[in-house]
């Protein structure tokens, strides 16, 4: 569905992303796992088109990214950024609605089935009595809940959400998780998200990619790739991992203070 060939992306003649190879099948939920300045951010961005590669090619459906027409690809990919930054404050209803602008026509107000959409996404992610609230009045989980459920109102096939946890407590944390499996299972999206939280990744998603410097360190399930020799190559840290009781995932214990 999406296959990304030796892809490589500079800044200011830095490459962050180095020869990238990979590909992701409809319905998977992957998790990018990295250091800070591994290339993470720039790879979901360079997923959307938004970013010039300076090598490579990445394909949607077997389409070059690049020859796709931006209101098309919108209808395909929707990407939740870390900070969801407004110009102006609006309700909750109208930016979930915002979510339908790629299926309207040049000067069309919003139908009734747009309506309906948003709607029933609203009651899906319990946000319902939350709609006529503006977003600058609402806690950090909320807007999380909000973003997500805007990208969900594009009804695209892949969903890309860039430091899914930033900010946000643990039961929010886990919340958007939660969310996140269950549009995984019954909607059947892709989803590929950013993350520094190693162990809630490992405990929900089915794919692990470890990125740093713009290279794969390890790609596969979280029994495979997050272990003590994976992670100090990642971090430069030796840590322990050991198998969470309830799950059997594997699991990050940070180590004690005299160790």
């Amino acid at each position: 569905m999406l296959n990304i060939e030796n892809i490589s992306i500079a800044y200011e003649k830095k490459n962050v992303i180095k020869e990238l190879s990979l590909r992701f099948e409809q319905g998977e939920f992957c998790a990018l796992l990295g250091p800070n300045g591994a290339g993470k951010s720039t790879f979901l961005k360079a997923l959307i088109g938004y970013l010039k590669l300076t090598k490579g090619k990445i394909f949607l459906k077997e389409k070059e990214i690049s020859k796709w027409e931006k209101i098309k690809l919108a209808q395909n990919i929707a990407i939740i950024p870390q900070d969801f930054q407004l110009q102006f404050d609006h309700s909750v209803k109208d930016l979930v609605l915002m979510g339908r602008f790629p299926y309207l026509d040049r000067f069309q107000n919003y139908s009734s089935q747009d309506k309906k959409i948003v709607q029933n996404i609203l009651e899906e992610l319990d946000l319902q009595n939350l709609q006529h609230k503006y977003f600058s009045k609402l806690s950090g989980g909320e807007r999380r809940r909000v973003s997500i459920a805007r990208a969900l109102a594009q009804e695209t096939h892949i969903l890309l959400m860039d430091e899914a946890f930033a900010n946000l407590d643990i039961n929010h944390q886990l919340e958007i998780m939660k969310i996140l499996w269950k549009i995984n299972r019954e909607k059947n999206k892709l989803i590929i998200l950013v993350s520094h939280n190693i162990n809630l990744t490992s405990e929900y998603c089915e794919r692990i990619i470890l990125l740093k410097s713009g290279k794969i360190i390890a790609d596969g399930r979280a029994e495979d790739t997050i272990t003590a020799e994976n992670l100090e190559r990642l971090y430069s840290t030796r840590l322990k991992i050991i198998p969470n009781e309830i799950s059997g995932k594997p699991n990050l214990v940070y180590p004690g203070k005299n160790a």
